[in-house]
């Protein structure tokens, strides 16, 4: 038995994204813990959740609200990757960061489907 939501393949990435981007909000030093660490999470975790939540809305209205507060957070995340790689504190390779870059964009595209829809 599963959720309406746990079909959808734009949840299933989402939640790899979220793992990846709570991943390195869990190793950054303890000095940016409280500010980018847990800024990254809450919007890591707002990307799956919003999927989840505007996917049982009875409109498509309603569920594309959720869908672009959902593609908000993806851009969210990646401002704050931009600021921790200027600042030097993203210690990630390159290939992970193209990883988490190609995924992002995917979702970004799969929640403009899904707003349009």
């Amino acid at each position: 038995m599963s959720f309406q939501f746990q079909r959808l393949k734009v949840w299933e990435k989402a939640v790899e994204l979220a793992d990846l981007l709570i991943s390195i909000a869990d190793n950054l030093p303890q000095t940016y813990q409280f500010s980018f660490g847990e800024q990254l999470r809450r919007c890591a975790l707002s990307v799956p959740s919003n999927i989840a939540e505007g996917s049982g809305r009875k409109t498509a209205r309603d569920s594309g609200n959720f869908y672009t507060i959902s593609r908000g957070s993806v851009y969210e995340a990646m401002n704050i990757l931009v600021i921790l790689s200027k600042r030097r504190l993203l210690k990630i390779d390159k290939s992970r960061r193209q990883k988490i870059y190609e995924l992002a964009e995917e979702v970004c595209k799969m929640l403009t489907g899904l707003i349009k829809k």
